[in-house]
């Protein structure tokens, strides 16, 4: 059942979602994952630089909330919401937002 499932989700995945969306997609898991393996290794460890941690999470979900918010805007499903934005100016936001995010997060390493 639930490979069935699984199985239809990515053939109409692969099929109908396009190239620049998989990227983000891609982009999106990695920084999942590098947010839960921060979290695994802190439990693990513990929090002694707790500022390095703490930058590194954050770093990780603002990351992963700056992708959402350009997988949002890229999407062509969402034009209409969307439509004073071009896509080019939606990943020029986010380059920015990004460059601000982590000029904040190494500031706050210390």
């Amino acid at each position: 059942m639930i490979t069935t499932v699984l199985g239809k989700f990515f053939r109409e995945y692969s099929q109908n979602t396009s190239k620049r969306l998989k990227i983000i997609d891609c982009y999106l898991l990695y920084v999942f994952l590098t947010g839960i393996v921060q979290f695994i290794y802190c439990c693990l460890v513990g929090t002694f630089p707790f500022n390095s941690f703490l930058s590194g999470f954050i770093s990780a979900v603002s990351s992963f909330i700056l992708a959402v918010c350009l997988r949002l805007q890229v999407n062509p499903q969402n034009k209409l919401q969307f439509a004073k934005i071009s896509p080019e100016r939606g990943f020029a936001d986010f380059i920015v937002a990004h460059v601000i995010l982590h000029l904040v997060v190494i500031n706050f390493i210390g």
